[in-house]
């Protein structure tokens, strides 16, 4: 069973940029989409973004469309979520996610904190 680890969350002001990045623990990256997903304290978990398999095709919703960007190193084990121009309703812990098909994530992240302050 492969394992999902994320990093790069923090406390950052509005404005700013935060990258995320997630390390699966075995190369078999490639055979997955992977995606990111949030949570903020009191709210559903909410879809991030989305990336292909082969990297190519991405999904994100309206919600951080034009500031948030997936992408992925499928050669280093990696899944990189660049999130530009935060806003405080970012906050959120953020978890990587992968699975088989679109919307059928089966693994999940232990999740990162991203707080952004006004």
């Amino acid at each position: 069973q492969v394992q999902l680890i994320e990093s790069g969350g923090g406390l950052v002001h509005t404005g700013d940029s935060l990258r995320l990045s997630c390390a699966a623990s075995a190369r078999i990256l490639a055979s997955y989409i992977m995606g990111w997903f949030r949570q903020a304290p009191g709210k559903e978990r909410e879809f991030v973004g989305g990336v292909s398999k082969n990297g190519i095709s991405t999904l994100s919703p309206d919600s951080v469309k034009g500031r948030f960007t997936i992408s992925r190193d499928n050669a280093k084990n990696t899944v990189t979520l660049q999130m530009n121009s935060l806003k405080p309703e970012d906050t959120a812990v953020y978890y990587c996610v992968a699975g088989p098909g679109w919307g059928r994530y089966d693994v999940w992240g232990q999740g990162t904190q991203v707080t952004v302050s006004s």
